[in-house]
């Protein structure tokens, strides 16, 4: 236990549970009534103060160092020229004087909306969970809520409203510090300057090659990545490559979720899925590049992600890894919803609404002769009701629906709409969640709003190909959750048709009788 970051209380605890220590100079504290007895000559030996006294009272983990680093610019391996801010020995920075001027408006916001979560405030919000650190308050004798304002010295985050606080509640606070100093590092990591080559993604592989989706680092080796040694390369990679590798990981022919035991497939998600992994996997029909060999192409499978955020910006690389998974098959990819272009406006401004373009679609057709990628910046159910993207094939189509937030009080009244019309397809729906608590919460809300509509498909639990960086809630920063934490699928309850057996008419002895 280091002094410096101890509170009085502790101190206290220590000086009375272990009697050896009272004798101690670095508990030794000078009393006047002693002094005042001894003689005006006597001269009163200096008393090195305590590390508490000493302490610097400032929110900010202040670091020494011998000699500031200067940023400077270099040349990377493609040629590009960069400035390099921060080294990886130098990543560690309070984020009130980080040298980042992102990360410090960041620090702002928090400190201007984020609440103390000490137990003796009253609460801020609704509680809907026991996990929930607001749930340990009290509106009865809590005091007036206060925003955070101190900076744990460990994590470098604010996350209390001041020392005492977060001194008396740090046992609370201990079980995601680490964490928290992990999302610091990470974010000052990417705006550092430094050449990414865990950016660097695979080459497409000929079709013979099998790969293992068994988990993280067996897909990375089998598509010959470039070797990650490093758990902060991995955690940058895999922030990008969870989404694309979500909805492969469900579809393909070699997933992890099977129909055994422990693989989380259902028998109503081993008829959907197989329907679909017919298609993305079809037999050689023996075309080639020749008139001569000429074979028809099948329709491209269209993927259809509602809700689009940050998933529609990536960049679409990234996407084409799930291409390179399934030969001989073309994919639509259509990013649905009124955030799927934000931040986005100056790279491809939306086009007008014309005859031709309704809906005012922002389509690239350039990426790949294997996919084919759209943009809506409209509501599904709008779209759904004039039939634009009508029929649906459960062997062509699936929905996927990244952290939905179907039983969030703040977005559930977007999804009132859209939900019956999605089980109406009878198509898969692939759904993920940014946390175990996000998950069940959705959850819960299909099982009582439409729960003898819907089949399960595939069991909810963790993702095996969920982002391995954390991120940070900063209306909370006690809430962190990660990309695609939880996985689950479901579709509308298809109704087996069966025939009404006919009673054999009666024999004419039977009638005599």
């Amino acid at each position: 236990m280091r002094p410096s970051y101890t509170c009085n209380r502790c101190l206290s605890f220590l000086k009375a549970s272990q009697p050896q220590l009272r004798q101690s100079s670095a508990f030794r504290v000078p009393s006047r009534s002693i002094s005042s007895q001894r003689s005006p000559s006597t001269k009163t030996p200096a008393i090195p103060k305590s590390p508490l006294a000493r302490r610097n009272l400032s929110s900010t983990a202040i670091k020494p160092f011998d000699k500031p680093f200067e940023p400077y610019e270099y040349v990377d391996p493609e040629g590009i020229k960069r400035k390099l801010v921060l080294t990886e020995d130098n990543l560690f920075h309070s984020f009130t004087y980080s040298p980042i001027p992102e990360i410090r408006k960041r620090a702002a916001f928090m400190r201007q909306h984020a609440y103390c979560p000490h137990p003796s405030h009253k609460p801020t919000r609704i509680v809907t969970n026991l996990s929930d650190l607001e749930a340990r308050k009290s509106s009865d004798s809590g005091s007036a809520p206060a925003h955070v304002n101190f900076e744990c010295p460990d994590c470098g985050i604010p996350v209390y409203c001041c020392e005492e606080h977060w001194a008396d509640d740090y046992e609370a606070h201990l079980e995601v510090c680490d964490i928290l100093k992990e999302i610091n590092e990470d974010d000052h990591d990417l705006r550092s300057g430094r050449f990414f080559k865990e950016f660097q993604f695979a080459e497409p592989q000929i079709e013979e090659i099998l790969v293992n989706m068994s988990s993280w680092d067996t897909y990375l080796y089998t598509r010959d990545f470039d070797a990650l040694n490093k758990d902060r390369e991995m955690r940058q990679a895999t922030k990008l490559l969870t989404y694309p590798m979500t909805i492969a990981s469900v579809l393909h022919e070699l997933s992890p979720y099977n129909i055994r035991r422990g693989g989380r497939l259902t028998p109503e998600g081993l008829k959907s899925f197989s329907a679909l992994r017919h298609t993305l996997h079809p037999p050689r029909s023996g075309g080639g590049d020749t008139w001569k060999n000429a074979r028809l192409a099948p329709p491209s499978v269209r993927i259809f992600i509602l809700g689009a955020r940050a998933e529609s910006s990536l960049p679409r690389e990234t996407w084409m890894q799930m291409a390179y998974l399934f030969h001989r098959v073309q994919f639509s990819l259509y990013f649905i919803g009124p955030e799927s272009m934000m931040n986005r406006e100056k790279e491809l401004p939306l086009p007008e609404r014309t005859p031709l373009n309704p809906f005012g679609a922002v389509i690239e057709d350039r990426i790949s002769n294997a996919m084919k990628i759209s943009t809506f910046v409209e509501y599904y159910h709008t779209l759904h009701k004039t039939g634009y993207f009508y029929p649906y094939d459960p062997y062509f189509d699936c929905f996927v629906l990244f952290h939905p937030g179907f039983g969030n009080p703040a977005s559930m009244h977007e999804w009132e709409e859209t939900l019956p019309l999605l089980l109406e397809t009878k198509v898969p729906i692939i759904a993920t969640g940014y946390s175990p608590l996000d998950m069940k919460q959705d959850l819960d809300h299909l099982q009582k709003r439409f729960g003898n509509e819907m089949d399960i498909l595939l069991e909810p639990d963790e993702n095996k190909f969920r982002s391995l960086r954390w991120d940070l809630n900063h209306l909370d920063p006690h809430d962190i959750s990660c990309s695609n934490w939880g996985l689950y699928a479901f579709r509308g309850k298809r109704y087996e048709t069966t025939r009404k057996e006919e009673k054999e008419e009666e024999t004419g002895s039977e009638r005599t009788e």
